[in-house]
C-alpha cells in the first residue's frame, strides 16, 4: 500500500561487512574489510546521505549492514546528519551497541533509533546491560534483542527482568532450529511476539508492502524491492526506480526475517508496530494489562 503523502521506507546496505564479533551463528563474524572496501563504503554511505538530503518527500531509513557499522564514524555521522532533515521521519540501524554513545548527544531522539542486539560470548552482560540502560537515560528510541538458541535462554530470561519495562526485548528464531510448543513457549514468555518469528511464513502471491512503499538500496544505488529478492527494479541515483513503485506480490515461497515479513500486508504487522516498524518497536509497549503468551504455533 503505497503511503498518501509519498512516504518511502528505505532499507540500505553498502559494502561494509567486517564485524569487531565472532559470533559463532554469523557468516560475517570478525571478518575485516581492506582500507579499500572502507573507503568505498563511506564515498557510497555520502553519496546516499547526499540523495536523502535531496529529496522532498517524507523518507525513513534503516541501515541494515552486514558488518558492524556504528563503530565506523561516517555511519555515526549520517545517523545524526538524517536525523535532522526535517522530511526524514525516522533513521535506525541494526547494531550490536560495541561503539561510543557520546555521538547521541547531537542526534534528534525524536527521529534516531537503534535496533540493539545482544550477542552472549561477545561482551559481558553487565556491560551490555550498562549500555541499555545509558540509552533508556539520554532518552534514545531503542529495543533490544538476541537470538534465541537453547543456550541463550538464560540470559534472555535476566535481560528481561532487569531491562526497563518500556523496553521491548525481541527473541529471533534461530535459523534451522525448530522449536517444539514447550520450547517456544518459553521464549514466547520473553517476547510476546515470538510466534511470528518461530517458521517462515509462507508468502508466494501475498500483497507486500515492498516494491511499493518500502525498497532495498545497495551500496552503488541498485535498488530492489527487498533484502531477499534479487530482481532489480532500478536506480537510486537516476530515478529509474520510481516508475517501478507499485503494488506487489511476493514472489518468495517463504519469508524467514523480521525485515522482510513485517512487509507482508496479510500479517497486520503494521499496526502492531505502528511508529516503529524499522526499529522493532511495538505500538502498544509496555502492554497493560500484559498480555498473556500467544499460542506457541504458527501464525
Amino acid at each position: 500500500m503505497r503511503e498518501p503523502d509519498g512516504h518511502l521506507s528505505i532499507l540500505y546496505r553498502g559494502p561494509l561487512a567486517s564485524c569487531d564479533y565472532d559470533c559463532p551463528y554469523c557468516p560475517f563474524a570478525k571478518r575485516r574489510d581492506s582500507p579499500a572496501r572502507l573507503r568505498e563504503d563511506r564515498a557510497a554511505l555520502e553519496r546516499f546521505t547526499g540523495w536523502v538530503e535531496e529529496q522532498d518527500h517524507p523518507i525513513s531509513v534503516l541501515f541494515t549492514p552486514w558488518g558492524e557499522g556504528l563503530v565506523r564514524s561516517w555511519y555515526r555521522r549520517a545517523m545524526v546528519m538524517l536525523g535532522h532533515l526535517p522530511h526524514v521521519r525516522r533513521v535506525a540501524i541494526q547494531t550490536n551497541l560495541s561503539c561510543r554513545l557520546d555521538w547521541l548527544e547531537e542526534a534528534d531522539r525524536d527521529r534516531l533509533a537503534l535496533w540493539v542486539t545482544f550477542h552472549p560470548g561477545q561482551v559481558t552482560y553487565d556491560r551490555f546491560l550498562g549500555r541499555c540502560r545509558a540509552l533508556a537515560a539520554r532518552g534514545v528510541r531503542h529495543s533490544v534483542g538476541i537470538v534465541g538458541l537453547p543456550e541463550h535462554l538464560g540470559h534472555a530470561r535476566r535481560l528481561r527482568a532487569d531491562l526497563p519495562a518500556t523496553t521491548y526485548l525481541w527473541v529471533n528464531a534461530a535459523e534451522g532450529h525448530l522449536y517444539s510448543d514447550d520450547e517456544a513457549a518459553g521464549w514466547q514468555e520473553i517476547d510476546p511476539l515470538f510466534a511470528y518469528s518461530r517458521d517462515p511464513h509462507p508468502s508466494a502471491g501475498l500483497p507486500c508492502r515492498t516494491g511499493e512503499s518500502v525498497i532495498s538500496v545497495a551500496g552503488d544505488g541498485t535498488v530492489r524491492r527487498c533484502h531477499f529478492v534479487p530482481s532489480v527494479i532500478g536506480n537510486l541515483y537516476d530515478g529509474s526506480f520510481r516508475e517501478a513503485l507499485r503494488p506487489r506480490a511476493c514472489p518468495l515461497a517463504t519469508c524467514d526475517c523480521h525485515i522482510g515479513y513485517v512487509h507482508l500486508e496479510p500479517l497486520g504487522l503494521y499496526d502492531v508496530y505502528a511508529g516503529g516498524v524499522l526499529e522493532r518497536v511495538p505500538h502498544a509497549w509496555p502492554p497493560n494489562p500484559p498480555p498473556h503468551p500467544r499460542p506457541a504455533g504458527r501464525l
